[in-house]
């Protein structure tokens, strides 16, 4: 059904323009950003804070940025709080990702004599899924029907509801491997066609939810292994400390904790034993 156009000045909030954005709102937001999430916004993402959050201010009907901020502060407004949150956090990933990081995973879990069983794995920034289902499939391949568990956690709430219905565009299948893939994900039918969805048996070994890595954080642990990867680039060294610590603390001793290739722990003072690149041994 098509709508009817509005009268004007009735119209959709969509009608009006995004409004500029001045230096000051800029450094305002993005001195709020970096406080509830730890990202840190260069100068050239001005564009971005515009691209994203205008859509709110025209949802709402907010004629500047600096109201916006304003209604971001008011403690009645969490709830958009979070849209924004979701809005100006990054979520790319895919299956498979950097894949040497699942070799050591499957490889750290053979040399172990015998396995702890429950086994549990934390995706910590887990974005929409991909990452936590990609170690279900090796720990699936791996364990079987042992016990064993993964946990996913991401700042953004959109993000986690999405990763917990494990339902992806086709074309991000190309990357899981084709026995897994058959194994463990099902073909789109009717009004999933062009989709795949991750099989009931898997999705039941696998958790998300919500967390900011930068709060408290609830005790999720402990983990036997914790993925903590592309996150940490966003974050300047006291914010990436906080997050490093926060997720290692919930890591047992011996357990690993992995970061991502173009991330570094280099001088933050975190404790952990290096083991080569990227990997890192909880003492």
């Amino acid at each position: 059904m098509t709508a009817e156009p509005s009268p004007a000045g009735q119209g959709s909030p969509f009608a009006q323009p995004t409004p500029a954005i001045s230096d000051a709102e800029f450094s305002r937001i993005r001195k709020l950003i970096k406080e509830l999430t730890g990202i840190n916004l260069s100068d050239q993402k001005k564009a971005l804070v515009v691209g994203r959050l205008g859509s709110r201010l025209r949802a709402r009907k907010v004629a500047s940025f600096e109201a916006y901020f304003r209604m971001l502060q008011n403690p009645a407004e969490a709830q958009e709080l979070q849209v924004a949150m979701d809005l100006m956090t990054t979520n790319e990933t895919s299956f498979f990702r950097e894949p040497e990081h699942f070799t050591i995973l499957a490889d750290h879990i053979r040399a172990l004599r015998p396995v702890p069983f429950p086994f549990r794995v934390w995706s910590a920034a887990s974005s929409s899924g991909e990452e936590a289902y990609t170690i279900a499939m090796v720990l699936a391949d791996l364990l079987g029907t042992a016990e064993w568990r993964v946990h996913g956690t991401d700042i953004s709430s959109r993000v986690v509801e999405r990763a917990r219905q494990g339902l992806y565009p086709m074309e991000r299948s190309a990357s899981i491997p084709k026995n897994l893939l058959h194994e463990h994900c099902l073909k789109g039918q009717g009004q999933h066609e062009g989709m795949f969805l991750i099989s009931r048996h898997l999705r039941q070994r696998v958790t998300f939810t919500q967390a900011n890595l930068m709060q408290p954080l609830p005790s999720f642990g402990p983990f036997d292994v914790a993925f903590l990867r592309n996150v940490l680039i966003y974050f300047e060294p006291p914010q990436k400390k906080t997050a490093v610590e926060a997720v290692a603390a919930q890591v047992k001793p011996g357990g690993l904790l992995i970061v991502g290739h173009s991330e570094s722990l280099t001088g933050l003072g975190h404790g952990l034993i290096p083991l080569r690149p990227t990997v890192y041994r909880v003492p």
